[in-house]
């Protein structure tokens, strides 16, 4: 199975994107999906996770602006980024966690916000 991301690309500060990540089938086992970025020169960050239940958590800098959803049936997580700032560049990939362990990236998808 492997995750497909899309959605990226060249936006202004104060735009709007809406990312998908698609699976190309379904993943037993997964408890947690969830977006991470990376910013040039520095580490993979959590932005977002969505549990089974619906429960939510954000990383501090995004909250209020960024909201991760997901369709089952579809077996696709979006994250809807609203309010972007050039500081949110960074390429962002989604994963898939299961509860025996095993985790699925996507490839990831370039976002950059101009000033």
């Amino acid at each position: 199975v492997q995750l497909q991301a899309s959605g990226g690309g060249l936006v202004q500060a104060g735009g709007s994107l809406k990312l998908s990540c698609a699976a190309s089938g379904k993943i037993s086992g997964v408890n947690v999906r969830g977006w991470y970025r990376q910013a040039p020169g520095k580490e993979r960050e959590l932005v977002a996770t969505i549990l089974n239940n619906g429960l939510t958590n954000y990383e501090d800098s995004v909250k209020g602006r960024f909201s991760i959803s997901r369709d089952i049936a579809k077996n696709t997580v979006y994250l809807q980024m609203n309010s972007l700032k050039p500081e949110d560049t960074a390429v962002y990939f989604c994963n898939q966690k299961t509860n025996y362990g095993r985790i699925y990236w996507g490839q990831g998808t370039l976002v950059t916000v101009s000033s």
